[in-house]
């Protein structure tokens, strides 16, 4: 096992035998070479957050809301390690050449552990969606996928945007996040909490906007207080990038560029993704900060280098570049994608029997698209596969394949010089000669996105409204009223509007987006040859009229916790091809266990078992679920909350018993004070396979298992 001590050890003899000036050079995300005491230049700048990022060809998986809708902690634990490996693999090959460019390090910046709180964020297909406990497990997978347990850190994981971070995108570089303690505590800090305390997370990334008053890479409440003192954090902790130039050009809490640079370097802010902490030996001698301020952040920064093995031969030198984009890797990827589709609605069109049609449409304009495969923050891959080529290539000759784009992704026309809707007859054509349609909607990252990010159509990478954009509806309205059956494959990595479909369309998937082979994971699901078992990690609303405003960063109103009145399609929903039946729920409490509300820290787990039938007729997976619902406290969530759950495989006819803990943790309520306490003894807990929700209830037509628990 790795030794922290012993890493810090040898950084602060490293250090000290630097100069000043050698010291601040290193607090730069491009930190130069110090040739004298042997030390290569290092960018500490790399993403993967579905695969190795913008450093050439790496296996990309779906993105990141897709893998958090297959409710799978141990398969993100794999993906990560797979992403930690090519990192590992690419680094080695490019230092071999002298290459220490961006995006060719160790140091990973993921994952985005942010709440997905607002449909309209453009950057929540980032992250895992919009439920704190879900996102505790599969941010901490995460991190142990790509860190490892060796000797020496495999990657080093970065847990990202501390904190209160989620839109609008337009504002972030001057907006002021303000939460409650509640809600602080209750819902945007869970997630990181989990990754220092149970991950240890090798660093932290600030945001870029300000919470409660402060900024977020020099806020000594969320730096000092929480993440160090409270948490106990030994890693790095950096900037987002150029949120520190944000202090004085943007905030307007510091006048120039030295100031920024001493307040963010006095709070903890020991790495500068940006050029700010070029101005830190102005700040030095200015008298605002102070050499043991500049050694103690080099100090930390060399720690993780020595963790990583830098400098020293480790078993990971050994990893070969052959492992880039492996057969291994790209079927995980595939199978990562296959488990992450949801289905929606289903009338008993799917799975498609292609021994029973003659000929099939394929349209719409991500039916054929690369775009809507890869999300943001992506590699390149050496090979793609759209769901138009996975259909092809799954019927063969068997059923001839008709295509059509239908319309430009928001635009109303596809060609410059042609008229209004110039690809609708055309669609209507391949509708009127085909069985049945798939038609291929959504979004891509040019429509949700980053602020800044190249061609956004919408404001500043977020969405203005929930609704397709007009070119496609047109489309949606025109396919449909042809008359002949219609699957609608919605690739998007947020919640839309889906009421039309929903009324008019034989079938619903929703396929995210699936990664670079993913049209081969939504041919075999829309065939058969795979079972969807996805489970929406978001809230799917009718519309924004219910929703607070996108800068109310108050819980009340959002998502499916705090949810008032019904969800179009809810958190956690997704059905299969299969039927499940659960039975027997047997529910363990620890013998003599008492609940005192002064005692917030007592451990304790809660054992629920139950067993699982497949009774539907074909192999599938299931995602069983279990919701607590806190039936005394005054501080306790409006709705109920997901506390566990466990994907498991079924064949026809097979029954499993399925074990799922519930930690202590579920059983405590959140004050207004942000303290969490144990003020109720009497709960109750939801077994099933979807939230206990009416809609899911009628559209599911399984029903949750209650069982009540009294201390």
């Amino acid at each position: 096992m790795r030794s922290r001590k012993e890493a810090e050890e040898k950084a602060k003899k490293l250090v000290g035998q630097m100069t000043l000036e050698e010291k601040a050079s290193q607090l730069k995300y491009d930190a130069p070479a110090i040739e004298r005491l042997g030390i290569p230049a290092y960018n500490w700048w790399n993403e993967g957050l579905h695969g190795v990022a913008r450093a050439g060809t790496a296996t990309m998986f779906p993105q990141a809301i897709a893998m958090a809708a297959t409710f799978d902690d141990e398969l993100l634990e794999q993906v990560a390690d797979t992403v930690a490996t090519e990192a590992r693999a690419k680094y080695n090959a490019y230092a071999d050449e002298g290459d220490r460019g961006i995006y060719k390090g160790l140091t990973m910046w993921s994952p985005n552990v942010n709440i997905f709180r607002d449909p309209r964020w453009g950057r929540g297909h980032e992250t895992y969606g919009e439920d704190p406990y879900l996102t505790s497990r599969l941010g901490v997978a995460f991190v142990k996928g790509l860190q490892g347990n060796e000797k020496y850190l495999k990657t080093a994981a970065c847990a990202k945007h501390y904190a209160v971070h989620s839109g609008p995108e337009a504002l972030r570089h001057e907006f002021d996040a303000k939460v409650s303690k509640k809600d602080l505590w209750e819902t945007y800090l869970p997630a990181f909490e989990a990754c220092v305390k149970e991950a240890d997370v090798e660093a932290v990334m600030g945001a870029y906007n300000r919470t409660n008053g402060e900024v977020c890479c020099a806020s000594k409440t969320l730096m000092h207080d929480i993440l160090r003192e409270k948490w106990e954090f030994k890693g790095h902790y950096v900037s987002d990038c150029w949120a520190i130039r944000d202090f004085h050009e943007h905030h307007m809490i510091t006048k120039t560029p030295a100031e920024s640079a001493a307040l963010a370097l006095k709070a903890g802010c020991d790495l500068n993704c940006g050029n700010t902490y070029l101005h830190i030996l102005k700040a030095y001698y200015e008298g605002t900060i102070t050499e043991e301020d500049i050694e103690r952040s080099a100090v930390r920064l060399f720690t993780t280098r020595y963790l990583l093995g830098m400098g020293e031969s480790n078993d990971f030198d050994s990893i070969s570049y052959d492992e880039v984009e492996c057969i291994r890797h790209r079927e995980l990827a595939i199978e990562t994608a296959r488990k992450a589709v949801v289905l929606l609605k289903n009338n008993g069109i799917l799975p498609i029997d292609k021994n029973k049609i003659k000929a099939i449409g394929v349209i719409g304009p991500n039916a054929d698209s690369r775009a809507a495969l890869i999300a943001n923050y992506h590699g390149t891959s050496s090979r793609y596969k759209t769901i138009l080529e996975g259909i092809q290539e799954a019927v063969d000759d068997c059923v001839r394949v008709y295509y059509s784009d239908g319309s430009h992704l928001s635009k109303d026309r596809t060609e410059h010089l042609a008229q209004p809707n110039d690809r609708l007859s055309e669609a209507i054509a391949v509708a009127k000669h085909s069985d049945l349609v798939i038609l291929c909607l959504g979004l891509d990252e040019s429509l949700e996105g980053e602020e800044g990010d190249e061609g956004n159509a919408y404001k500043s990478g977020d969405k203005v409204d929930l609704n397709l954009p007009a070119s496609q509806m047109a489309l949606l309205e025109k396919v449909v009223g042809v008359g002949k059956p219609v699957i609608v494959c919605m690739m998007t990595g947020s919640a839309m509007n889906l009421s039309f479909a929903k009324e008019h369309t034989d079938a619903i998937l929703q396929v995210w987006y699936p990664g670079a082979e993913g049209g081969i994971a939504v041919s075999d699901i829309l065939f058969g040859k795979t079972s969807p078992s996805g489970k929406l990690p978001i809230t799917f609303y009718e519309s924004l009229e219910k929703l607070p405003a996108f800068e109310d960063y108050a819980m009340k109103g959002r998502t499916y916790r705090y949810l008032e009145g019904k969800a179009q399609y809810p958190f956690g929903y997704g059905l299969t091809y299969s039927k499940v039946k659960l039975a027997n729920v047997k529910v363990t409490v620890p013998e003599d266990l008492k609940l005192e509300e002064a005692d917030n820290t007592k451990k304790f787990n809660v054992d629920v078992a139950v067993d699982v039938s497949n009774i539907g007729g074909c192999v599938t997976d299931e995602v069983i679920q279990v919701y607590i619902r806190n039936n005394k406290s005054e501080y306790a969530v409006k709705n109920y909350s997901l506390c566990g759950f466990k994907r498991v495989s079924l064949t026809n006819g097979e029954t499993k018993n399925v074990r799922i803990k519930i930690s202590e943790k579920a059983f405590l309520a959140v004050d207004e004070e942000g303290n969490s306490v144990f003020d109720s003894k009497e709960f109750t807990l939801y077994v099933g396979v979807c939230q206990p929700d009416e809609v899911s209830i009628e559209l599911g037509g399984v029903r949750p298992i209650e069982v009540e628990i009294k201390f």
